[in-house]
């Protein structure tokens, strides 16, 4: 396929909860662990874990302690994970696990939404929440720098801001939309030069990037067959849409991929609530592996995150219905 045009502006970043300035400035301020807005004060909780092995991979679940669900979204190469968990009152909260074993809850705001989604390989966390007073649909992006500082992230005049992965020199991808999630989604690249790249496709969202940024994965909805949503993988700026081709399939999604080109993801048979979610692992975008969690009774495995050593993190559903994080490392 041809190579799509992008988009390239200017874009602004602020520090919460007051000034505007320059996102060049403010990354280059962040990565030297300079005080560029207010501490988020640690929270530690535990985590339980239980462990399986399927042979190739060693399962562990991840669950926060009290939580009504977990999800894991991301891993770095030393395997810390970040993620979100919702309380006993609906509220979700991102949370850090790190190595050690110890769990921070990570909050940008006193509100409902509050999400974890990438890290970086020396601890910079990016996610996205929402403040109090706005309507369900805002959100705003944040940066956590490796001191607890939280930078607000914003894409200016949009209403809503996700970031969703940062990469090792700082560069964050994620999405920008508007009142809806569809029609005026579009993926960007934040850069730490201060400038912003987005995709034209319709409806799409950077998820993952490979560390050179070379190759970008996401999920865009493809005109081409009534909106259908559909993985993509953007390689030296060539994109290719990417669908898992098991019959009766009617949705794909790319949520990572790391430096070794390993994309993984989740796909859906069927739909409505007869619907079945799978992970799935591709290096190609033609060959498609199934990767499903091994936990008796586990159904609805979703895979969001991948680090260079290959290990997987995301979300399973157990047969009481509750979610759970997980990690799988390769033997």
């Amino acid at each position: 396929m041809a190579s799509i045009p992008t988009i390239v502006r200017a874009l602004t970043f602020r520090v919460a909860p007051a000034s505007s300035l320059l996102l060049g400035a403010m990354l280059v301020v962040a990565c030297q662990d300079s005080p560029v807005g207010p501490s988020a004060a640690p929270s530690v909780m535990s985590a339980s874990r239980e462990s399986r092995s399927d042979g190739t991979s060693n399962f562990t679940t991840i669950d926060i302690r009290g939580a009504l669900s977990t999800t894991a979204w991301g891993i770095n190469p030393r395997g810390d994970i970040v993620g979100t968990y919702t309380d006993a009152s609906g509220r979700s909260h991102g949370y850090l696990l790190s190595q050690g074993g110890d769990t921070t809850t990570i909050d940008f705001s006193a509100t409902a939404l509050n999400e974890a989604r990438g890290i970086s390989p020396s601890g910079e966390i990016v996610g996205f929440y929402r403040e109090p007073s706005e309507p369900a649909v805002n959100s705003h992006g944040f940066l956590r720098t490796k001191k607890g500082d939280l930078v607000r992230i914003d894409d200016l005049p949009h209403t809503n801001t996700v970031a969703q992965r940062i990469l090792p020199d700082g560069t964050i991808v994620g999405c920008r939309h508007d009142e809806d999630q569809m029609s005026t989604m579009r993926g960007i690249v934040v850069s730490t030069d201060g400038s912003i790249t987005e995709r034209s496709e319709f409806g799409s969202m950077h998820n993952g990037a490979t560390p050179d940024l070379t190759s970008i994965v996401g999920q865009y909805f493809n005109h081409a067959v009534g909106d259908r949503n559909e993985g993509f993988l953007i390689h030296d700026g060539v994109f290719t849409p990417l669908f898992v081709t098991v019959t009766g399939t009617t949705l794909t999604q790319a949520w990572d991929i790391n430096a070794a080109g390993e994309i993984v993801g989740v796909y859906r048979v069927g739909t409505g609530q007869t619907a079945v979610f799978h992970g799935f692992v591709t290096t190609d975008g033609a060959t498609y592996v199934t990767f499903d969690v091994p936990f008796p009774g586990a159904r609805a495995t979703r895979l969001r995150g991948i680090n260079s050593r290959g290990d997987i993190v995301g979300a399973y559903v157990s047969a009481d219905g509750k979610t759970h994080g997980f990690v799988a490392t390769r033997r």
